[in-house]
This record gives structure tokens, C-alpha cells and sequence, in this order.
């Protein structure tokens, strides 16, 4: 009797085992928690790679930058995506590249190893320029939200855009508004040795000369000084109307205040990597002698700004500082990219970003052959009750 239930028991086990094999390839008379299985196999995980400082004095930033890109993949998310009849959902795969050109390469060769369809990064110029080649190489489409420097995409890497104005059009910007607004006649430049602000001096410095004016000091510092006063007592003796410094607000505005201190009235002007909201907080009172660039339009003025920074506030409990908007677009870009060429594949996302032309938060994004906006806006602020404030806005082609 015992050897004969065990008989039914195997045969009825091979029943079941067959009746759910059944059920798998079957369409109907299954369970609805079969039916969500056969429901999560019509489904594709795609990686967006971001890269930043997520850590160092430029933080705060490469932050602002992960933030901007995680919301619009929360976006698309709720939405819902479906490319080539498949749902898909997106993940995206942050990593700190430290401000460091050799950090930047290591975790653009791990986004790659991660088979990654697209990278939105990095921050810094100096980071992004090695970084390029790498994804050069794999084929895979990068876009900075905000390096600045013209070298990126003279390189002539296929792979590489970017959602911002270049140092070749915001530095002749600052140079003109020294020479025919702030009447500057005598003009100092510091710059911190890195290829961002070295590369905003150099492009101010040959626009002022073009202009007939000179530069009666050039002076070198690094992104990770704290003291100034060497170099800013060199510049007294000067007696300069201006001072263009090219750096980061992390540099910046300890430089800006250690010159109030000293009792220098010159007015501090810069690119946009010190014009940072917080700049308040670095350069104290000084910063209401404070005028900066942006590559882009104030804030205020994106398209559906005020949905954005309430979304954004609501969601990462902070201001938006800079570049976010820019992040969020640049996967915003990505995404069209995904539906045109009906593929997730980064080969094929690639091949379709020439051809982009996609309304976003930031505005009318389209390429040129070199990767940069064929249309961008380059603003001009200065700080008023430590708030920043718009002074001119221009659109560049």
C-alpha cells in the first residue's frame, strides 16, 4: 500500500510539473501571478551612467548634476516607456568621479564594463576630456550638462555632446561687458591651473587683446588653494579695475573675500563656475562684488521652471544650484534618441543623436557636427541681498 502512494504521489508531481510548463507557453488559463510573470518578461532594465563629484569642493554641484538626471529617469519611469514592443525601465548607474582626470577615467572604463546605453557627465572640463576617449572607443554617447571648455568636442569624437555654451563664447561675453560696460582700462586674470579655468582665462585674455586692452597681471593658483593673499597683494600693487577670475566657487569665493579683506575694490568677475547660488556662503559680503556668466537662461525663465524647481525641491529637499536642468534634459535627449531609433542598443542611440532636435526644459536642443547646441544663451549676474540676479541675457549661434 506505502509503495503505491508513493507511485501516485511521483505521478502526480510530473502532472504538475507539466501543467506549469504548460501555463508558461499558453496564452489564458493561467493565474494572475503567472500571468505577471509572463507580463515582467516583455520587460527591459536599460543603464543611464552619471558622473560627477559627488565628493570634494565641487560637490554640491556634481550632486546638483546626479539630481537633475535621476528625476527625469523617475519621470520617465512614471510615464512609462515602450521602445521596439518591450517596456522599459530605467536605471541610472551614479558614479563620483572626484573632480580628478584619473578618477574620471577609471569610472568611465566601469560604466562602460557596465554596459551602460548612454553616460550624462561629467562636470568639470578637465574631467570630461579624458573620459571622452573612453567612451569614444566603446561607442558610447556621452553628454556633459555642463563642461564648458571648446577642446571637448574639437576632438572630433562622435560620441561626445554637451547641453551648455562653450568658454569660447562666454569669456569674449565677459570681455565686452569689462570694456564697454564696467569701462575696465586696467584688468587683472587669475586662473586656477585647471583646464576649465585656465581655458576661460585664456579665450577672455585674447578677446580683451582684440579689443585693444591689455593685461597688466596674469597670475596662477590651484583648485584646491584656500589662501589668496600672495597673489592678491601682488594684484593691489596693481591697482586693477577688474579681475577676472577663472575657477570654481569652491575657489572662487574665498578669493573674492580674502580681496575685500585686503581692500581691494576691483570688481571680481567670472565664468560659470562661480556663479553658484551658494556663492554667498563661500564669499560672504564680498559677492555683491560679484558679477558671472551662465551657459543657459536664468533659471526663472526655463519652460516649466517653476513645476521643475517645486518637483525638485519636493524630491531631494535642496535647491537646484546650476546644471540640473541641463542633466535632466541631456536624458530627456537620450530617451528621444531611444524612441526614434525604435532600440535601446547604444549603437543605435548613437547613430540617431545627430538628427536630435528635442523641446526640453532648457529649450530647442539640436547638434551641430561637432556635438555642441547649435543654439545656446550665455546670462550675465551679479548678487543683490545674496540672492543672483539676471543682468543680460544673450543668445548665441
Amino acid at each position: 500500500m506505502e509503495k503505491k502512494i508513493k507511485q501516485q504521489e511521483i505521478k502526480f508531481g510530473t502532472l504538475s510539473l507539466i501543467a506549469a510548463l504548460a501555463c508558461a507557453f499558453l496564452v489564458g488559463g493561467c493565474s494572475k501571478d503567472e500571468k505577471t510573470n509572463a507580463e515582467q518578461s516583455n520587460k527591459v532594465v536599460i543603464k543611464i551612467g552619471n558622473v560627477a563629484p559627488l565628493t570634494g569642493p565641487d560637490s554640491y554641484l556634481g550632486k546638483d548634476n546626479e539630481n537633475g538626471a535621476r528625476l527625469a529617469i523617475e519621470d520617465v519611469n512614471k510615464q512609462g516607456l515602450t521602445i521596439n514592443g518591450k517596456t522599459v525601465v530605467l536605471e541610472l548607474i551614479g558614479e563620483d568621479d572626484a573632480g580628478d582626470a584619473t578618477t574620471g577615467t577609471k569610472v568611465a572604463t566601469k560604466l562602460v564594463d557596465n554596459k551602460v546605453a548612454a553616460v550624462v557627465g561629467h562636470l568639470n572640463s578637465g574631467v570630461s576630456i579624458p573620459a571622452s576617449k573612453i567612451y569614444s572607443e566603446a561607442g558610447i554617447t556621452q553628454i556633459t550638462p555642463s563642461s564648458t571648455n571648446p577642446e571637448l568636442t574639437l576632438q572630433g569624437f562622435k560620441t561626445t555632446y554637451r547641453m551648455v555654451g562653450t568658454d569660447a563664447q562666454q569669456a569674449p561675453v565677459l570681455a565686452h561687458f569689462v570694456v564697454e560696460n564696467l569701462k575696465g582700462k586696467t584688468i587683472a586674470v587669475v586662473d586656477d591651473a585647471t583646464q576649465y579655468g585656465k581655458g576661460l582665462a585664456d579665450e577672455f585674455e585674447k578677446t580683451l587683446n582684440s579689443l585693444g586692452q591689455k593685461v597688466i597681471l596674469r597670475e596662477a593658483t590651484n583648485n584646491k588653494a584656500s589662501d589668496f593673499k600672495a597673489i592678491l597683494t601682488n594684484i593691489k600693487a596693481k591697482k586693477p579695475d577688474v579681475i577676472l577670475f577663472g575657477g570654481m566657487a569652491a575657489t572662487g569665493g574665498p578669493f573674492a573675500k580674502q580681496a575685500q579683506e585686503l581692500g581691494i575694490t576691483a570688481k571680481v568677475i567670472g565664468g560659470d563656475g562661480i556663479c553658484s547660488p551658494s556663492l554667498y556662503d563661500l564669499a560672504g559680503e564680498a559677492v555683491n562684488n560679484v558679477i558671472c556668466s551662465t551657459v543657459g537662461v536664468p533659471l526663472e525663465k526655463l519652460k516649466g521652471s517653476e513645476d521643475y524647481i517645486k518637483k525638485y525641491k519636493e524630491r531631494f529637499k535642496v535647491d537646484v544650484q546650476i546644471y540640473s536642468p541641463m542633466a535632466y534634459d541631456a536624458v530627456m535627449v537620450i530617451v528621444d534618441a531611444m524612441k526614434r531609433a525604435n532600440s535601446t542598443d547604444a549603437k543605435d542611440i548613437l547613430a540617431t543623436m545627430p538628427t536630435t532636435n528635442y523641446s526640453g526644459l532648457t529649450g530647442q536642443i539640436a547638434f551641430d557636427s561637432k556635438g555642441d547646441l547649435k543654439e545656446s544663451f550665455i546670462t550675465l549676474n551679479q548678487y543683490k541681498d545674496k540672492k543672483i540676479g539676471t543682468l543680460q541675457v544673450m543668445k548665441m549661434q
